[in-house]
Formats: C-alpha cells, sequence, structure tokens
C-alpha cells in the first residue's frame, strides 16, 4: 500500500462522517432488534441482530440466507477501532481536550462492555420448593445428555455432554466412565407422538425409543416457547453396544441399562452448573392487590450455606432486589405449584458494570468539555472591552 493510499485510509478510518454511520446503523440495529422481538423473542431478537457479524434474510420457501445489513458485532467492532484511532490521530494531551478524551474513554468502554457480555454472560435458572436444596442452576435453553451411574442407591454419580458436542454427531468418550457414545442424530427442537404401524423402522432400537415418532420441529426463540431437543445415542463399552437409544426431555420413561454390575441411566435435560454453596427456600410469599388477582409482591425467603467459607445467613430477594453472590445474581422470576415453587432467574455477567462506568465517563466527559468551553468563551468576553 503506498503512502496516499494508506493516508487516505487513514482518514476514512478516523473520520467523524464514519462515527456517525456507524451510529445510525447501530439504531438501526436497535429499533430492528427490538421490533423483532415480538416474533423471535428477546434472546433470538439479541443474537439475529446484535450478536452477529451480519444480518442474514431467510426467503419463505428457500434453503439459502441472504446477508443484508453488517450485524452489531461488526458495527460495534468499526465503532471502537474509529473511536480508538480518531481519538489518538485528533485528540492533544492537555487539559483543554480532557473533556473530550473523557467521553471517548467512555464510548469506547460501553463497546467493549457489549463485547464482554455477549462473550461471557450466563442466563439460568434455579427451580427451588419450599423446604428443598439445590446446589446448581440450569440453563434452560441449553441442553446435555446426563449420564448417571445410579449403583449407588444413596448417591448418584453424573457425568454430563454438552448440547454442542451432541449436535457434532462425533463419537464421544464419556470421562469418568468406561462408555463412549456414538451419536446417531439431534434434533434441536421434535415433537414425539406414538409410532404407527406400518411406519418405516425407527432409529431407536433400545428403551421406549422404537415405539416413539419423532417429527423435527423448527426451533423456537421466542421468550414464552420452549424447544423439545430430541438425541439418538448409542452407548459402546470396548466392543460391546447396548442399542441406541432415543433420550428426550419429553420422555419420562428410565432409559436404563447395566455394564459391569453398574447401572447408568441415560437422559436429556437442561445443561446444569453445580454451585459451591447450596440454597433452601424457607418460605414463598405471593401477596396481591386486595379484591384483585393482580400481584402486588412475591418473594423468595432463601437459607444459604457454603460450606467450603462456613458462611450461613439467610436472604429476602424480591422484585428489584436480587441476591448478588459469588459473581451471580439472583432475580426472582416467576413461581408455580400453587404458590410453593419459586423460580429464580440467575445472571452472570463479568462486564455488567462497564455500562454505569461508560455513561458515568460520558457525563463527566461532556461537563468538563462544556465547562471548559464556557470558561473560555467568558474570558474571551471579559478581554474584547480592554481591547476596544
Amino acid at each position: 500500500m503506498t503512502n496516499s493510499k494508506a493516508a487516505s485510509f487513514w482518514k476514512i478510518l478516523t473520520s467523524l462522517k464514519l462515527a456517525i454511520v456507524l451510529l445510525a446503523m447501530m439504531m438501526a440495529l436497535v429499533v430492528a432488534c427490538t421490533l423483532a422481538q415480538v416474533d423471535m423473542g428477546t434472546n433470538g431478537a439479541v443474537n439475529h441482530y446484535m450478536r452477529s457479524f451480519v444480518v442474514w434474510w431467510h426467503p419463505p420457501g428457500l434453503g439459502w440466507l441472504i446477508p443484508v445489513f453488517p450485524g452489531g458485532t461488526t458495527v460495534g467492532l468499526l465503532l471502537a477501532i474509529n473511536l480508538i484511532t480518531a481519538q489518538l490521530r485528533r485528540l492533544t494531551l492537555s487539559w483543554s481536550k480532557s473533556g473530550l478524551w473523557i467521553t471517548h474513554a467512555g464510548l469506547i468502554l460501553l463497546v467493549a462492555g457489549e463485547f464482554v457480555s455477549a462473550m461471557y454472560q450466563i442466563d439460568a435458572q434455579m427451580a427451588i420448593e419450599e423446604g428443598q436444596t439445590i446446589a446448581f442452576i440450569e440453563r434452560p435453553r441449553e441442553f446435555e445428555l446426563a449420564v448417571r451411574d445410579t449403583t449407588d442407591a444413596k448417591f448418584d454419580e453424573v457425568y454430563g455432554v454438552p448440547q454442542d458436542l451432541l449436535a457434532s454427531q462425533q463419537t464421544i468418550a464419556v470421562t469418568g466412565t468406561p462408555l463412549t457414545i456414538k451419536m446417531h442424530g439431534f434434533m434441536r427442537n421434535a415433537d414425539l407422538g406414538n409410532r404407527d404401524k406400518g411406519a418405516p423402522p425407527a432409529i431407536a432400537t433400545a428403551g421406549v425409543g422404537p415405539g416413539v415418532a419423532v417429527r423435527e420441529r423448527p426451533v423456537i426463540t421466542s421468550d414464552e416457547g420452549s424447544n423439545t431437543p430430541v438425541a439418538y445415542v448409542e452407548p459402546v463399552a470396548g466392543q460391546k453396544s447396548f442399542g441406541t437409544w432415543l433420550v428426550s426431555p419429553a420422555l419420562g420413561a428410565p432409559q436404563e441399562f447395566i455394564h459391569e454390575g453398574h447401572t447408568y441411566a441415560l437422559s436429556l435435560r437442561p445443561r446444569r452448573e453445580y454451585l459451591d454453596y447450596s440454597m433452601t427456600l424457607k418460605k414463598f410469599s405471593h401477596d396481591v392487590y386486595a379484591g384483585t388477582d393482580i400481584p402486588k409482591n412475591f418473594s423468595s425467603l432463601v437459607h444459604l450455606e457454603n460450606k467450603v467459607t462456613g458462611e450461613h445467613r439467610d436472604a429476602l430477594i424480591f422484585m428489584n432486589q436480587p441476591l448478588r453472590y459469588q459473581g451471580k445474581t439472583f432475580y426472582q422470576a416467576s413461581f408455580g405449584k400453587n404458590d410453593t415453587l419459586s423460580i429464580l432467574q440467575v445472571v452472570q455477567n463479568p462486564g455488567w458494570l462497564l455500562p454505569y462506568i461508560s455513561c458515568a465517563l460520558v457525563t463527566l466527559g461532556l461537563l468538563i468539555h462544556f465547562a471548559i468551553v464556557l470558561a473560555r468563551s467568558q474570558k474571551k468576553r471579559r478581554k474584547a472591552p480592554e481591547a476596544a
């Protein structure tokens, strides 16, 4: 690249016009994402518009995609590069430019915060009944194949295989067991029913699978709906195969087999993350306005126990008052089972403070900049009569 081309490229990259165009594109993505939440749900719309490099359009009736707009990841990355390079090129290290330095730093931090959230944020749930003690959370939109060794009646050894590995159709070694899982199919969403007489042979050869008809369905991204994944797995130990099993959260029947005196149970369930501490729901309260069924307040009184640190304490979780503990935030989300079941939304986002810091920096930077400009203007006005 010649010097003139490099200079032109550098000029475009640091251009204020480019920043305005990128900000306008980001606003357009925000509007489109907001409108799409009606059909796609919050999670689906955010992933489609804001956390993607390209926004794709799927023409009805066709099996291919058309790129129609840069995604939020692309626009945000370009905006961050523009802000950083423009700041290095235009702004000088002086007190008169301090407000602009702080404002640019706040904007860069805002973009960086979204990247941190997109990469590291975890959304999960904890469903807990009164009197129940739980030491794990579940991700309702991610699933795993749970291989449980149920030989000991008092304790189950559980081994999880993530959904991404199931969808890759690979042969998976289950760490800690002599088992290997051969994949024969995976569907992110499907309908299950009774198999009709005369239907083609089923993929499953063991358990209840041979009698179940499976029909693949489009993946649901809306907040109200949920997917029912299906997997066809073949456990193998050495040269011995235990048949091909159909596993799905929709199946209530046990899917068990025995190998060398150990009983193994197969199930497909929401992905679990086990915690170093446990929570016990002592009481769930659901208050309504007098004479109506309109919720006034619902709250969960939980007892937190951490055997590692020796911590024992009660915490009240209610609307707009979450519990923050070890990087996770527990919000009161929903309830059920005649007000005996509490559903807590669990969010882990290492970058949750960055937007607040960013807004504070932008506000502080603009105030400093306007104060400097106002002081400079007043100084010029005072000097004008003296010069006359």
